[in-house]
């Protein structure tokens, strides 16, 4: 049985309240959506709730799913939203740009000699505005047209937190090595 077919096996008995499919569905995205769910809030008990009521949107909500996407990016986007409303019911505060704001060229954080559990030790030590875009944008793709949308900001506001993030990121990680050594 070929994967498409599997997923719409899936989401037609969810469709039809079959526990079995709708633990397989979860079984198959749960922890990929977990850890957008992490990335987003930066706490494993938020996570862990966030992750439960979106599954909870997507069984109450799957006869709105109407194949024009995978079953996964359609989950992937109720967590991401249900992850955005929980910061902003946790009063997110994002700063607006001052509108002459002059572009800050940025250097880049030197990745060779980086490996991954540093990267993401560091993201979790940012600012919960920085964060936020910036999982949207380096990791779950989203443009800052689409972040602005998202989050009820401005587009300019979205490109600023990815900057200063970028530059938080490279601070961080900058000290933590000149820490070990």
């Amino acid at each position: 049985m070929d994967y498409s077919q599997t997923h719409k096996d899936l989401v037609k008995g969810c469709l039809d309240n079959d526990r079995k499919a709708q633990f397989e569905l979860y079984k198959q995205y749960s922890q990929a959506m977990y850890n957008i769910c992490l990335r987003m809030v930066n706490n494993e008990m938020e996570a862990e709730d966030i992750l439960q009521q979106s599954f909870m949107d997507v069984f109450s909500k799957i006869h709105m799913f109407k194949f024009e996407s995978s079953i996964g990016a359609w989950i992937k986007r109720i967590v991401i939203n249900n992850s955005i409303n929980f910061l902003k019911k946790k009063k997110l505060q994002l700063t607006e740009l001052n509108e002459q704001v002059s572009s800050v060229k940025i250097e880049e954080v030197e990745t060779s000699s980086l490996n991954i559990q540093v990267v993401k030790d560091a993201v979790h030590e940012l600012p919960e505005g920085y964060r936020v875009v910036f999982n949207l944008y380096a990791f779950e793709g989203y443009d800052h047209k689409e972040i602005g949308a998202i989050l009820g900001v401005t587009e300019a506001t979205s490109k600023s937190q990815y900057s200063r993030a970028k530059r938080k990121l490279k601070e961080i990680i900058q000290n933590d090595f000149v820490e070990q050594y």
